[in-house]
């Protein structure tokens, strides 16, 4: 971090190889859109390297750039009101080849997860991608979103609590 904020590309580039796929992979969920996605954490790393000496060597990163990350996506979506949500991308496939039954049945069920995910109020799916597929901790998760740790804590249980009362009945 140090390098990088004194102005060497090689160490700014280790930095956005280090969590490229991390921050690709939240945006995607939250946006359910590979190209907006890709280039929402485009234009983080932008503004992240752009802002590097606002950035306090000992805090952390990743919850700093998630940050920058989080106010993009809330923009963008400010600015795309009027805009459907786009469909579903193709899932990619699995490592293991599974017969076609459980295939079919894998992928269905998938399906109705990410789609009850899609659903939940954009604060609790948010805070639950955050948690489930970042593995942030709740003080870390307070700081992307700027809420209290207690409302972090909220928020994944609601999403889990909406999650378990739709999924339910399958």
């Amino acid at each position: 971090m140090i390098q990088a904020q004194a102005g060497d590309r090689a160490a700014a580039a280790l930095l956005v190889e280090a969590y490229w796929d991390r921050l690709f992979r939240w945006l995607f969920q939250l946006t359910r859109d590979r190209h907006r996605a890709e280039d929402l954490t485009q234009e983080t790393f932008l503004k992240a390297l752009a802002a590097i000496q606002s950035f306090r060597v000992g805090s952390n990163f990743r919850a700093w750039l998630f940050r920058i990350a989080h106010n993009n996506f809330v923009n963008t979506k400010r600015s795309d009101k009027r805009r459907a949500m786009p469909l579903l991308d193709e899932v990619p496939p699995a490592d293991i080849a599974p017969g076609p039954t459980t295939l079919a049945e894998d992928r269905e069920t998938l399906e109705r997860i990410t789609q009850a995910i899609a659903e939940l109020p954009r604060e609790f799916r948010t805070a639950l991608l955050l948690r489930c597929e970042e593995g942030m901790n709740f003080r870390d998760m307070a700081e992307v979103l700027q809420i209290t740790e207690e409302t972090a804590r909220w928020r994944v249980f609601k999403a889990r609590q909406k999650l378990v009362k739709v999924l339910e009945p399958e």
